[in-house]
């Protein structure tokens, strides 16, 4: 069966279609619109997804804010060190303390030190599964205070430069609320205040949750069989209201749209057989792939992602394997960015 094994998300992209810096506008990038069935794709701009949506139908956005959680530093030789600040130590009450990734791995081990700034320095604590570190931040200020003056933007590194002012406002969402990522949940970034006013006046409710966009997320399937891949596990948080909002939805047979896979993990993750959204929090490794039945979610808007990418497998699980791959054939063919700053797609409902 096509779709069945990871070399079957494979294509080729000119290294010049990827997305480098962000649109001029933020609702000025491309849209592939993917009708299901076999009606033809359409070519728009992102602030015509207006027109797709119906009165009384749900947007859901993922609130997660991207931490500035790339430290660079000088070991005490002075050679070059960084550290990737992935969260705060689990079950730890010392905001200081972080799970990280570290570069050069070999040399910094238990016991080393890091100098960011003259008001921050990293100490490595001890060694944890797949190759982290756990480190505490040595400063006199308030850590996120530290992480905002020094920390950097962990820009994907498929973008092949260092994060710009520029990344500090257009690699976070209009509406990011609660920081914890470490990378955006790009089909958000096509978002404007002015453009949600407009999907509001149209009768759209927006409802919002939180997950927390992992370092896994850039790491690549390296076995053919989706079911030997063990898929990262991220944090999320679904509230009360967003339940709700959706069960209303339900109720009156309205359309569930979700922007981006975070969205659609983190509702998946929590949604029972006969599609009702709970409320809760933890961490979902959730891993969807063809075939897959989705119980909440109707439509996608979403980036174009990665070959062999777990996000590329959840989007041709909703769509249809064959259709998706079409429509990345089409952008390919076409004028399309890809990946973060890329272009958007929607895939709309049945």
């Amino acid at each position: 069966m096509r779709g069945a094994r990871v070399a079957d998300y494979d294509y080729e992209l000119p290294a010049h279609r990827i997305a480098r810096y962000p649109a001029d506008r933020r609702d000025a990038s491309r849209l592939l619109v993917v009708p299901r069935g076999e009606a033809p794709f359409r070519d728009r701009v992102f602030h015509e997804v207006v027109g797709l949506f119906e009165p009384g139908d749900v947007l859901v956005v993922n609130e997660t804010r991207v931490l500035p959680c790339r430290l660079l530093g000088r070991k005490p030789t002075g050679a070059p060190a960084e550290i990737l600040l992935l969260r705060t130590a689990m079950g730890g009450g010392d905001p200081g303390i972080w799970e990280a990734l570290v570069r050069p791995g070999s040399k910094l081990k238990p016991g080393r030190t890091v100098t960011v700034a003259p008001d921050l320095s990293v100490e490595i604590l001890d060694s944890v599964a797949g190759g982290g570190r756990l480190v505490r931040l040595r400063t006199p200020l308030d850590p996120h205070e530290a992480l905002a003056r020094h920390g950097h933007v962990p820009l994907p590194p498929y973008l092949g430069r260092g994060d710009e002012a520029v990344d500090r406002e257009r690699y976070q969402t209009v509406y990011a609320r609660t920081a914890g990522s470490v990378a955006a949940p790009t089909a958000g970034l096509h978002f404007t205040p002015e453009l949600l006013s407009r999907i509001e006046a149209r009768g759209v409710q927006r409802a919002a949750l939180t997950l927390h966009v992992g370092v896994g997320t850039f790491r690549p399937v390296e076995v053919d069989d989706p079911a030997n891949h063990r898929m990262h596990a991220e944090a999320f948080e679904i509230g009360e209201a967003c339940a709700r909002v959706i069960a209303d939805a339900r109720a009156r047979g309205s359309r569930i749209w979700a922007v981006g896979t975070t969205v659609v993990r983190a509702l998946e993750s929590v949604a029972d057989d006969e599609g009702r959204v709970h409320p809760g929090h933890g961490e979902t490794d959730l891993f969807i792939r063809p075939p897959y039945r989705f119980r909440s979610v109707d439509a996608l808007l979403t980036n174009f992602h990665l070959p062999r990418s777990t996000l590329l497998m959840l989007v041709a699980a909703l769509g249809g394997y064959e259709r998706v791959m079409d429509a990345y054939r089409h952008a390919i063919a076409g004028p399309y960015r890809f990946y973060s700053y890329g272009d958007a797609m929607a895939l709309l409902p049945r």
